[in-house]
């Protein structure tokens, strides 16, 4: 798949927490049954390697995102994971390089729009922006979509349960990024239930 048909596939993608390897796979198991099937991850947490390792072996059919790809290392590292895609928190020219290497297709991170230009420009069209709301949420992204009609993006950082669908609204946002599906209370109370209909409404937000 590439990019686009990836963050099509659901109107948030999981950000998940790196857990242990006996509470990950049960984790994502709740999110794929309550309708998330995509997920990210960051390379850069503690643990993170164990988790993606379990979640490829164990359940093959999640869609894993590998995410805090800050250097050319890390493209080979999730590549070696089986990442079906990677996301960076932003763009350099060596991230850039290392994008059309890598394996998998890649989310770029932007924030201004000097930086959306430069991801213009290496070709990419579906774009991060990271963090959202720090950013100028949804009146940056109006912003951009006057500007940059022709791309599209993938909100994430301080996006909740309910400014989310305010986000999906607007025309050139695909999907956002929700760490709320998967919060740390539940993972250590291990209550996959409340998991899966985190998940379960989530997947159900109009896109």
């Amino acid at each position: 798949m590439n990019i686009r048909d990836i963050v099509s596939l659901t109107p948030v993608i999981a950000a998940i927490p790196a857990a242990e390897s006996e509470r990950v796979v049960p984790m994502v198991r709740a999110l794929m049954a309550g309708g998330l099937r995509a997920l990210e991850i960051s390379l850069q947490a503690t643990g993170a390697i164990a988790c993606i390792d379990a979640i490829r072996k164990t359940l093959p059919e999640a869609i894993v995102g590998v995410g805090g790809l800050t250097k050319a290392a890390d493209f080979a590292a999730a590549g070696r994971l089986g990442a079906h895609f990677g996301v960076t928190p932003g763009l350099t020219p060596e991230l850039s390089a290392a994008a059309r290497g890598a394996r998998f297709p890649v989310l770029p991170g932007v924030m201004t729009p000097t930086d959306v230009v430069a991801a213009q420009h290496s070709g990419f069209k579906v774009l991060k922006l990271f963090p959202a709301e720090i950013a100028g949420g949804t009146r940056m992204l109006q912003t951009l979509g006057e500007s940059f009609p022709e791309l599209e993006f993938y909100a994430a950082g301080d996006i909740s349960r309910d400014n989310a669908p305010r986000y999906l609204a607007l025309p050139n946002v695909i999907c956002v990024g929700g760490s709320w599906v998967a919060p740390k209370s539940m993972v250590d109370s291990a209550d996959w239930s409340g998991i899966e209909a985190l998940a379960r409404d989530a997947a159900s937000l109009p896109q």
